[in-house]
């Protein structure tokens, strides 16, 4: 096949992304709506199709419905939205679906999240490789075929009723009042949040909101929508302290994730939020009947949230890294929530699917229906200390991870294998992880201990093994 029709430069394990004009088109666009619609059979029923701030989104969004229609199915154009309204829109409405976005990349960067009906992800193991393959295809030919009975286009704005859903999950109408800083990075939390959070369009709920960057701009002219670059944090955390905030929320360019800074303009860590939240999700489902909610989290978030699901009469459950593990693993188990250490957080009552708004709000009633401040109710969850990831550059990945175990076997520490190596002692007053990058030649380690000092000896005991 000719090369120019490859499109493997943009379909990546879970999405499709790429630079606009380059590795993602108009043209390649098009025949993928086409190939969606003809991997999942679409023909005859409904797509939904949205997209982000950026600004080839409405152009690829057009594209992609011209595809679509052309090989019968009825698009449904959700404009501007954020990728968890996607989510909301393909659950609610059984629908299939696409929204454009390059999530945190930079502006040069497009891309596509679909979704199966009920808010499915397709995932290369799961159709998107057979997307690519058709859309090739049509590159290939030149053209795509019309069906006899070509698709209709019709406009939807669901902010309103996604909006009015979240607050059913969560009732912050009883809050204390709380002063709020949210930065939206200039992405879609700009829009999603005067409409969650404040009064805009439902009535007023006990809070403050102080905005940071809502203009909704592709080119994101103050930082980069990036909330787990600790740079991209520092303008949130000035405006915290700054107003006398009770709290501070970053989101991400789609807004799928959130973080999360406290009054003293400190970040509370994804692990500290996973085990707030699951406290509240263990205690909804024990009110509803359930004996032992199921609770997923990632085998690098802090070891304090299993103990704390269990702690609850929860049944937590360790996964690999990455959503779409995350996602498997919770519709097999029906679980009611699960975290990451990336700030992906999933709920069963969101078709198991990620939102970082409505895990924003599980916070903010946490802290509002108590009195302490939020750094003294964050350190209830977070009693251990982090190393972060800490990134090594090696020629011999494999070489530095036998040179480990080597290294730490010989103290009788439980080594296993679930995702990259992680080395347990049996005193338990430390542990580590090493999980080669997929795409760079970088080991990655993330380790945790109950004081910095232990954690520091720890580290450089590591290192000085990986990187010899």
């Amino acid at each position: 096949m000719n090369t120019t029709f490859d499109l493997s430069a943009s379909f990546k394990a879970y999405d499709v992304r790429g630079i606009v004009g380059e590795t993602i088109t108009v043209d390649s666009v098009r025949a993928v709506g086409a190939a969606f619609v003809d991997s999942l059979e679409l023909a005859g029923e409904t797509v939904l199709v949205g997209g982000d701030m950026r600004p080839s989104s409405p152009e690829f969004s057009k594209a992609f419905s011209e595809g679509a229609t052309l090989r019968g199915a009825n698009v449904v154009l959700l404009d501007l939205i954020s990728t968890d309204e996607l989510y909301y829109a393909s659950g609610t409405l059984n629908a299939a679906g696409v929204t454009f976005t390059a999530s945190h990349n930079p502006a040069q960067y497009n891309g596509m999240k679909m979704t199966r009906p009920g808010a499915v992800p397709v995932s290369s193991e799961t159709g998107l490789k057979d997307v690519q393959e058709r859309a090739e295809r049509y590159l290939a030919q030149g053209t795509i075929p019309a069906v006899e009975v070509r698709g209709e286009t019709s406009v939807r704005d669901i902010l309103e009723e996604y909006s009015r859903f979240l607050r059913t999950q969560v009732d912050l109408s009883s809050s204390r009042p709380l002063k709020v800083v949210v930065d939206a990075g200039n992405g879609m939390a700009g829009l999603t949040t005067p409409a969650v959070l404040g009064d805009r369009l439902l009535p007023a709920l006990p809070f403050e909101i102080v905005p940071l960057y809502f203009e909704l701009d592709g080119s994101f002219p103050n930082h980069p929508a990036n909330p787990l670059e600790p740079e991209n944090l520092r303008d949130l955390q000035a405006a915290v302290v700054e107003h006398g905030a009770d709290i501070g929320i970053a989101f991400d360019g789609d807004a799928d994730r959130c973080f999360i800074i406290d009054e003293k303009g400190e970040p509370v860590s994804p692990s500290a939020i996973t085990a707030m939240v699951a406290r509240r999700e263990i205690a909804r489902a024990q009110a509803a009947g359930e004996s032992e909610p199921v609770i997923i989290h990632n085998l690098i978030t802090s070891r304090a949230v299993p103990e704390l699901i269990r702690h609850d009469g929860g049944r937590p459950v360790r996964t690999r890294v990455g959503h779409s593990f995350i996602k498997a693993v919770m519709a097999k188990e029906g679980a009611v929530f699960g975290g990451e250490h990336s700030a992906h957080y999933y709920f069963r009552d969101f078709w198991n699917a990620d939102t970082g708004m409505l895990a924003a709000m599980h916070v903010l009633a946490a802290l509002g229906e108590q009195d302490g401040p939020l750094s003294e109710l964050g350190r209830e969850y977070e009693p251990y200390f982090s190393s972060g990831e800490v990134n090594s550059k090696v020629a011999d990945l494999q070489g530095s991870i036998a040179r480990a175990r080597a290294e730490f076997e010989q103290d009788g520490v439980v080594v296993d294998d679930l995702d990259g190596l992680t080395f347990t002692p049996d005193h338990g007053n430390w542990w580590f992880n090493l999980r080669p990058s997929n795409t760079e030649p970088y080991l990655r380690l993330n380790a945790e201990a109950v004081d910095p000092e232990t954690l520091e000896d720890l580290v450089q005991r590591v290192l000085a093994v990986i990187r010899a």
